[in-house]
């Protein structure tokens, strides 16, 4: 597929352009300081990216706005008192010095118990936490999958789990797969099962058109309330490049 990527910039905000072949415009706000992305048919030249970005100025700004006041963790150091989270709930760390293979173990529904070696350092030690964040989410996916597949009259070939730093979520539709935000761990189950339910949609409907919503609100009534929700959530610190 043909890609082409150039920048304008319009009333002082930073716009990324991607051209490639598609039909429609799309203009996309993204985490976690507002960058602007449209995505554009080949053919559709500066000036009427331009135009499209100045009828939309009022909503992106509102975007970037609610992105600035979005709630931050300051970047972990993997030590004992720090505050992690697990299906939306606060944990406090302790670390425990242990031989072999790092674990995690969960102690009355308030400590998040990290043993690992006493050499590991941060890095070493999130990748242990992280680990075992992948395997609590290979668990919770399945049946979810299996649950909203039957309720949507559709089929994922697979799924996946990785981190990606502007979206909670994707779905491939040459493939036939999903893939989830590794973030997601962190964060309420019902915030899982609605991206489980979003990205089941798109094998559906691929935008996110009046149609999409339709399919969303026949089949997940509350799916706004559980957006907000996983908006409101903290975001983990990241260097995030794009």
């Amino acid at each position: 597929m043909s890609i082409e990527t150039s920048h304008i910039t319009v009333s002082g905000i930073r716009v990324s352009i991607v051209r490639k072949a598609i039909k429609n415009l799309h203009l996309g706000v993204y985490p976690p300081h507002g960058r602007v992305r449209v995505a554009a048919p080949l053919a559709v030249l500066d000036p009427a990216v331009r135009l499209a970005v100045v009828g939309k100025l009022g909503w992106i700004k509102r975007q970037q706005a609610r992105f600035s006041a979005q709630p931050r963790q300051s970047q972990r150091e993997m030590v004992s008192g720090e505050s992690h989270y697990f299906l939306g709930r606060r944990y406090r760390l302790r670390v425990v010095a242990s031989g072999g293979p790092g674990r995690v173990v969960l102690r009355h529904r308030s400590i998040l118990e990290l043993h690992v070696r006493r050499d590991l350092d941060a890095t070493e030690r999130e990748r242990v936490l992280h680990h075992w964040y992948r395997v609590r989410l290979r668990e919770l996916i399945p049946p979810l999958l299996t649950k909203w597949e039957a309720a949507l009259g559709v089929h994922a070939v697979g799924s996946g789990i990785k981190k990606m730093k502007t979206k909670w979520g994707s779905c491939s539709l040459d493939a036939g797969r999903i893939w989830l935000n590794l973030e997601l761990a962190k964060k309420p189950v019902q915030c899982l099962e609605y991206l489980v339910v979003h990205e089941l949609a798109h094998l559906i409907e691929p935008h996110h058109n009046d149609r999409f919503a339709s399919i969303m609100d026949t089949h997940l009534p509350a799916w706004r309330v559980f957006r907000a929700e996983l908006n409101r959530a903290p975001l983990a610190h990241e260097e995030w490049k794009y």
